[in-house]
């Protein structure tokens, strides 16, 4: 059975509880909680590391490493995101806003 987008959204909002329940755990003990306790630059740089690899993949048109390398990207991009204090509320917040809102106009916008 393929999976839906409210069975993603319960997937990434369950590995997101995972990744705050390992803030302040040893880092000894869990992989999540060692980049945790190395800072926010260490959860940055492992998930760019993460998504250069996605890119890799998806230029290759290699469909089965793209699936492996985008669940790295979600979680490395959680870990990343709990280090900094952002929750998935924020985010989903900023994506309902920009519903409807041509992208050319969001990003002019933004000044970007």
């Amino acid at each position: 059975m393929t999976p839906t987008k409210d069975q993603l959204g319960d997937v990434l909002e369950q590995l997101f509880e995972t990744v705050q329940s390992r803030k302040g755990a040893s880092p000894d003990a869990s992989y999540t909680a060692s980049l945790l306790a190395d800072g926010h630059q260490r959860c940055a740089k492992k998930f760019g590391e993460e998504a250069v690899e996605a890119v890799i993949a998806g230029a290759a048109g290699d469909a089965n490493a793209l699936t492996q390398e985008t669940a790295d990207v979600f979680f490395h991009l959680l870990v990343l995101m709990a280090s900094v204090g952002v929750s998935p509320e924020d985010v989903a917040a900023v994506l309902r806003a920009r519903e409807g809102v041509s992208g050319h106009d969001e990003k002019a916008a933004r000044g970007t």
